[in-house]
C-alpha cells in the first residue's frame, strides 16, 4: 500500500495501527520485561508499536519519516 507519510498521521490512531497491522512489513521486534517492540515498514516511513503484553494493549505508537530515502 502507498500512502505518504501526511496522509497516515492523519488518520485516527485507530486507522493507523490497522493499516500498519494489515500492511506493514515486520523489519524487527524485540521484547524487553513486559513491552514487546515491533517495527514496521510502510510505504516510504517506518513505525514502531509498542505492545503491552501484560494486558495485551497497546502501549504507543511512534512514526518515523525515511528521510534518508531520498538523499541522492
Amino acid at each position: 500500500m502507498n500512502i505518504s507519510y501526511y496522509d497516515f498521521k492523519n488518520l485516527t490512531d485507530q486507522a493507523q495501527c490497522n493499516m500498519v497491522v494489515n500492511n506493514g512489513r515486520v523489519m524487527n521486534e524485540r521484547t524487553i520485561d513486559t513491552l514487546k517492540y515491533v517495527l514496521y515498514e510502510l510505504s516510504c516511513f517506518t513505525v514502531e508499536i509498542a505492545y503491552n503484553t501484560a494486558n495485551n494493549k497497546i502501549a504507543v505508537m511512534n512514526v518515523f519519516q525515511n528521510k534518508a530515502v531520498y538523499a541522492v
